[in-house]
This record gives C-alpha cells, structure tokens and sequence, in this order.
C-alpha cells in the first residue's frame, strides 16, 4: 500500500492505459485492448458508488481521467462535481531554516512540504508462477486466471468494508475526533496491469481507495480512518493470496506447495506443477542484458567485419548491463504472450500453451473443505502455532498480526468457499487472541446506545485496537527491570575513577561532561543492570574504553568482556575497547554447553543493545545476576530495534529516572547539522527544513532519484572518498550493485575475464567488492573469518567458482579462499 497525495499524484495510474474505447474486461482475453498497446482503463469498485452521482456510476464501469481528476485530484464527486465535504486541505511549503533564514537559491523541489492524503493505492499481485501460467496458457484459461484474481480482489474489498472502513468524529480540533464512525463504503479504482518493468508477466492490479467516504449516522462526507488500513496491510495480501488460491483451484484444479528459498528470504506458495525454472525464467534480468549484448555484437560486427574478442565481448555485455535498467514500455498483451510463449517453449523444449494445457487437465487437487470440517483440536493447535510465530518477532502484538500470521499458516488449506476460509481464520485469530495476554485495558463503563456500533463495541475505542503480549515476553521484562533495579552489583571505587581520571589527562585524553558523568555513574552505581544512552556520534566507544580501563584497574585484567546481537559488531567492539567479544547467540549456545562463562565482578557490555531481543538479554542477565556480575546495556533507544521480539533496551531507558545519556555529538563539522541530527532521531520534523535549507534534500520520482544518489555516490568514489549509497528495498540494492559493477568492467578496475556466481544470479570477478552473509568461523584465515555482513575485495578467482578474497573491514588481513558453495549461496555484490 502508499498514500496517494491530492492533486495530481492520481496521473500516473493513467500512463499506460491504452487508448481504444472498448468496454469488455481483462477477464475477456479476446478484447479490444488486447492488441492495443497499454492497459485497459481502470473500473469502478466499492459499495459506496452508491452514494455517487445519483447512484449513476456502477461497479465495474469505466474509470475517465475526468473523473479521477474529480474524485482524486479534487475531492469532489466523479459524476456531479459536487464537493464530498471539506476540500482537500493545502499546506505551505517550507521555505526558510530554523533560525527564519531563507536559503538562497532554494526551489520549491528541495522545500519540504506536507500534501492532503487523496487515497490508498493496494497493489495485489498474483504470486510468480500464477503469472507465468497465465502468460503462457490459451485464452480461456488466461481468463479463468484473470477472473480468479478479480473475484478475490472484489471479496477483499467487501472484507475492508465490513471490518476496517471507518471515519473519525468529534471536535474540529488537532486530534480531536474522538469517535471512530461506521461509514456507508468505500469507494475505489482499479487499474489492471500485465508486466513488471522488465516485460515479464507479472498480473497485478492497482485498488486506490478513496479518501472520502460517506459517514452512516449523519450522511456527511468525511475521511477515511487511514489508521486501520496501515495496520492489516500485511493481513490483507496474506488474504488476498489465499482467496485467489481457492478461486483459481476452483477453477482449474491445480495443486499448491510451499518453496522454501535462501536463509533470509521468506518462502513462497507456487502451483505445484509450474517448475521453478520457469518462474526464474521470468524473474530474472540477465535475460535482457543478453539480449542487448547479443544487439551490440551484431552492430560491432557490422562495423568492424569481424567478430569481437573475449574481452571486447566483456566491455560489451557490461554496455548492455548499463543500457538496459528498463524503462516501463507500452506493449499490447498480445505482444507480450507472444513473446513469453516463445521463450517458455524454448526452455520447456516443448510448446508452451500445450504444455500449460496438459499440466491443468493432469491437476488432481484435494477436495475443497467447508469451515466446519475443520476441528476444534487443530483450530487450538493452529491458535499455538499462530502466537508462538508473533511472539518470536514482536514483544506486543495486534489483532491483524495475528490475523496475517493465521491467513500465512492456512495458506495451504483450500476452502470451498470464502466465506469459509473468512470463518476458519477469524476463529483460529480470535483463539489465538485467547491465548495472548491483552495489554490493553477493557472499557470501564458502558457507552450508552447512540455511542454503540452495530456489534455492541464503543465508538470512543478504534475497532480492534487490543494490543497483547505473552506471559513468557512480560516474565523476561519483569526480571529485566527487577535487575536494573538491584543495587549489589560491583562497582569501581572513587580513588580509582581518580587515578583514571589522571592517566587519561596524562596521554591527552579529554572526555566530555556528560562522558565523565556517564562514566561516574555507570561505575558508581552498583545497580546490576545499566544502560548507557547515546545517538550515533556522541562518543559512546570513547566513554566505554574509559570505563573499561578503570573497571580492570579494580577488578583485573579480563574483568570486561563484550558482546553484541551481530558478529560483526561484535568485532568492531573488540577492536574499539580491545576486549574478549562475541555474538550473543554464540555465547548464550557456548554457555548452555559449558564453554563460555561469566565470574563474580566482570562488566559485561553488551554493544548495539535495541538491536538484541528482550528474550536474548533476559537470558544473559540471567546467567549475570547468578554469578554477580554486572551487565552494561549500551545502544539508542531510537535508532533500529531488534528483528526479535524487542523494545527491552527501551523500556529500561523509560523505566529508569536518570539513565546515562551522552548527549554532545562530536561527528558533525557544521553545527547545524549535530542539531539536525538529533532533531531527526526524535523524529521532529524540523529537520527536515534544516536538511531542506542546506540542499540536503532532492525530490523527484523513485527512477530521478536512484540516479541522483548512484550518481553522487559515483562521484565520491572517483574522488577517493568513502561513500554508503542506501536504498529501500534488496532489489534495488542489487540493481545498484550491478551498475555499479558494470562501471568499474568498464573502467578497467574489475577484471571480468574470470568470473565466479553469486546469489541473485549476478557474478565477482577479481576487483569486486562482495558481501558474506553467513558467520562462517570454518572459512578462516588466522584469527580472521568469514562474518555475516562484511565486505571483502575479491583477489583471485578459480574455475570451480571459489573466490580469494581479503577483508576491507580490517587492514592488513591476509586473504583467504571462500569456497563455490558458499559463494553461490550466501554472497552478494557489496
């Protein structure tokens, strides 16, 4: 899902509508807009059409810009022109810094400015190997796939209306609106498309729901509650991708199973008979690099009457790697099934239609269940199953994520109907809800009638807005704070805080005010369990070596020892303080076996501390309070959080009346930008008219700015700096990378002439950077082995795709070889 702005942000939903005026839909293959180039025009949705135009517009009729410019652009109704309540609101840009200085030269592109929410645009895909079917079969089962899609889109739509359609009320003031509201519907637009960028198939259709919608007890026009939508956005594409299961078994009697993929990546449902290879024949884009490679060779033939050397062939490949980050084409559907049949067949040896033909009229699916096949007993199994999944990645948790785990688990069970899979999957999150300790507090009086929905639940309490938890997640939070709460921890004399105090001056060493004060505190309070604050740059390692030197000039030599949620941050830790370190999945599983330890009056700093889980801290302290030792929480309660269930680090943050908190940021040359910084961490958005004011910020679409940002990046490492070029997601990560990549082919610093696989069907050659993803203490080189997440420069490559490769991340290091089944598995372009 994204938030569609007011205005024109509606018009790029219209670029690739085709032209023709047909009416007959995508389910119809043999439509007008099948041999036109582009999609068909988008189609009405929502029961509240209704309320539109004199109830003259109708589901499923055709979407005009006209209209979408209307409803959309304006907020007024598609078919009058009449305004659907207040206008949609308009912010001023920001035009000035914080101190009210304009910036010269600035334009309205780098102001920030604040724009009305218009709609919300759901983007439902149909999972891989639904498409490649689709693309590759005759017409009229490309139609019973199309409709299968349509049929869940519309059943998901009505299960938004019943369960999280809703508006606020109340007084006109700043979060006044006290009262969440039924409405009459929503009201939506869907825009079919066929391809992703690449041209490979890929059926996704584009819902925007409107923002206006029609309140049911006063029948004014308000907005939509965006809160609901935000929170069972995962619930409703697990959804989605269930019901069209059903349909399209329904259909078409295929089987689906579960294909696990790489270690970081979630698995996926695919129809049984659609090979994977197929599927990855459509999902990859070496195929269009080829095809470009294969057109430069035909013109440097042409132009040079002889065929191209190995190392020209090289250049030339990594010219179409640079020429062929594909633009969105305008291609007629049946271009495109032309083409994705042919090159289905040439890879199943076989005619692809026919082949697709055979594998649905073969399919033997399971009979269809009905809900009250389903037993109490597995019910209750599942409800386990279903909270033991949300308590491992979260520490509370709301009704849709349950509800999104439980569509995930029954993503496998077919139903003969939706309404029974609706029935199964609410029972199983209502038990699973059951089971979860509810953390929000029950209402403490009746509301009277009129302040009632129809289900008997107050309107002054947002539809299932319960927060849980778990007994075993609150038990580990309880010994937490009992822990940082106990004061018979050791400490470290104030005689011996002063002779550090005079080493440190003596070499040089100046530590801030809130550095000695953090130090004193932490070192002086015999509290069991402390936390030290501190947001990026506030010289948080500065202030930890300080105390480690003065911990082991009282309790000795090995007294300090440091661990971290990642084996790479738990080598930098060792680097910065020069102490014993470790990852803390490693040592919790080394001390269950006896090999790792703690003693009586050792300090045991655990770095990057919101990153770990509570459950992983709670163990540690554990083992730390039986053997008297003290534990150091360091980390910013702001920055990333655990990929566990977490928020411990937080909490203990909160909890305390005065933590440690080194608040003097050092990192910055400009002042501004230590103040912006620390504005940004709180999340005030001011820093964003600071960033603005100094040309920090450049707007533009999603393709202008990842050219801008490789661009800048480009330049940076012409210029011998150092440069971090982040994105938003792993594939753009990887594009990048493969650019990037091509680049340096080009300019000689990679050696493509030996060349070993990598994950995501890219390759390293000698002068590439790659990434390792997997702790690996068996690839090693003295005390130097293979980490998750560090970057190594590739020094050698041999045939059997191994790779020589040495540290970046410590000078010096000496190389060591990363053998072919590791390299193909577990790296990736750095």
């Amino acid at each position: 899902m994204r938030v569609m702005s007011a205005g024109d942000g509606y018009k790029y939903l219209l670029r690739t509508v085709a032209a023709a005026d047909g009416e007959r839909p995508l389910s119809t293959p043999l439509t007008r807009y099948y041999a036109e180039a582009g999609t068909p025009p988008g189609r009405w949705l929502g029961s509240g059409l209704l309320a539109l135009a004199d109830g003259r517009i109708d589901a499923g009729s055709r979407v005009s810009e006209a209209q979408l410019e209307l409803l959309l652009g304006m907020g007024r109704d598609p078919g009058t022109g009449a305004p659907l309540g207040r206008a949609y609101p308009e912010y001023a840009a920001s035009e000035s810094d914080p101190d009210g200085r304009t910036s010269p030269g600035s334009t309205t592109s780098q102001q920030t400015r604040r724009r009305a929410v218009a709609g919300y645009d759901f983007t439902f895909s149909l999972p891989k190997s639904a498409s490649v079917l689709w693309a590759i079969a005759d017409a009229d089962t490309q139609a019973k796939i199309a409709d299968a899609h349509h049929r869940a889109i519309h059943e998901v739509l009505a299960f938004m209306e019943r369960e999280l359609a809703a508006t606020r009320t109340g007084e006109a003031v700043r979060d006044g609106a006290v009262a969440q509201v039924e409405v009459t519907g929503l009201i939506a637009a869907a825009f079919d498309h066929f391809d992703s960028r690449a041209g490979d198939p890929q059926l996704h259709t584009h819902v925007v729901v409107s923002n206006k919608v029609r309140t049911v007890f006063d029948g004014k026009w308000r907005s939509l509650d965006g809160r609901p939508l935000h929170a069972a956005t995962v619930a409703l594409s697990e959804l989605h991708n269930a019901v069209f299961a059903d349909h399209l078994t329904r259909a078409l009697g295929v089987e689906w199973e579960r294909r696990e993929r790489e270690a970081d990546r979630n698995a996926v449902w695919a129809i049984a008979t659609v090979p994977e290879d197929l599927v990855a024949e459509f999902s990859s884009r070496s195929r269009h690099i080829d095809i470009e490679k294969d057109r430069l060779i035909d013109e440097y033939i042409a132009a040079h009457r002889r065929a191209p050397s190995k190392v020209t062939v090289i250049r030339l490949r990594q010219q179409a790697t640079l020429s062929t980050r594909p633009d969105k084409q305008l291609r007629s559907l049946a271009d495109l099934t032309h083409e994705w049949r042919i090159r289905a067949s040439r890879l199943l040896g076989s005619d692809a239609t026919t082949w697709a033909r055979a594998v649905i009229r073969d399919a033997d699916a399971p009979t269809p269940s009905r809900a009250e096949d389903v037993s109490h007993s597995i019910l209750n199994e599942l409800a386990a199953r279903v909270v033991a999944a949300a308590s491992e990645r979260r520490s509370t948790w709301s009704h849709w994520n349950l509800y999104a785990e439980t569509a995930r688990q029954t993503m496998g069970w077919r139903f003969i109907a939706t309404e029974d899979r609706e029935a199964i999957v609410g029972m199983i999150t209502d038990a699973a809800e059951q089971r979860s300790v509810r953390l929000t507090p029950p209402e403490l009086a009746l509301s009277p009638a009129e302040f009632r929905r129809a289900d008997g639940t107050s309107v002054f309490r947002p539809r299932t807005s319960e927060r849980y938890s778990s007994i075993a997640l609150l038990d580990a939070e309880e010994r937490l704070l009992a822990a940082s709460q106990s004061t018979d921890g050791p400490v470290v004399g104030a005689a011996t805080l002063e002779h550090a105090e005079r080493t440190r001056r003596n070499h040089g060493i100046v530590l801030g005010e809130d550095q000695r004060n953090a130090l004193h505190s932490i070192a002086t309070s015999s509290r069991k369990l402390d936390v030290l604050i501190g947001p990026a740059g506030a010289g948080k390692t500065t202030a930890m070596h300080a105390l480690r030197l003065a911990w082991e000039h009282e309790h000795g030599r090995g007294s300090v020892i440091g661990l971290a949620p990642s084996a790479a941050a738990a080598r930098e830790l060792a680097d910065d303080l020069g102490i014993a370190t470790e990852n803390t999945a490693k040592w919790l599983h080394d001390n269950s076996l006896g090999h790792a330890a703690m003693r009586a009056g050792q300090l045991v700093i655990i770095d990057e501390a919101s990153l770990a889980g509570t459950l992983t801290l709670d163990r540690i302290c554990t083992v730390a309070m039986q053997t008297g030792a003290k534990v150091l929480l360091v980390g910013d309660w702001a920055q990333l959080q655990s990929v566990d269930a977490g928020g411990a680090f937080r909490m203990l943050v909160e909890a305390s009346s005065d933590p440690p908190e080194l608040v003097d940021v050092h990192r910055f040359r400009n002042a501004w930008e230590k103040d912006a910084s620390l504005d940004l961490r709180s999340g005030r958005p001011k820093a964003l008219e600071a960033y603005g004011a100094h040309d920090r910020i450049v707007g533009g679409d999603a393709d202008a700015m990842s050219d801008a940002a490789y661009s800048a990046w480009l330049r940076d490492m012409a210029a011998g700096m150092s440069s971090v070029l982040v994105a938003d997601t792993g594939e753009a990560v990887g594009a990048l990378n493969r650019r990037a990549r091509a680049e340096l082919i080009l300019a000689g610093v990679v050696d493509a002439n030996a060349e070993a696989p990598l994950r995501d069907d890219v390759a390293a050659s000698v002068g590439d950077v790659v990434i390792t993803r997997k702790n690996d203490r068996r690839l090693r080189s003295g005390g130097n082995w293979v980490r998750n997440g560090s970057r190594w420069r590739v020094v050698a490559v041999r045939r059997d795709g191994s790779l020589r490769v040495r540290n970046l991340d410590r000078i010096g290091s000496r190389p060591l070889w990363l053998p072919a089944d590791y390299v193909t598995e577990n790296v990736d372009l750095g």
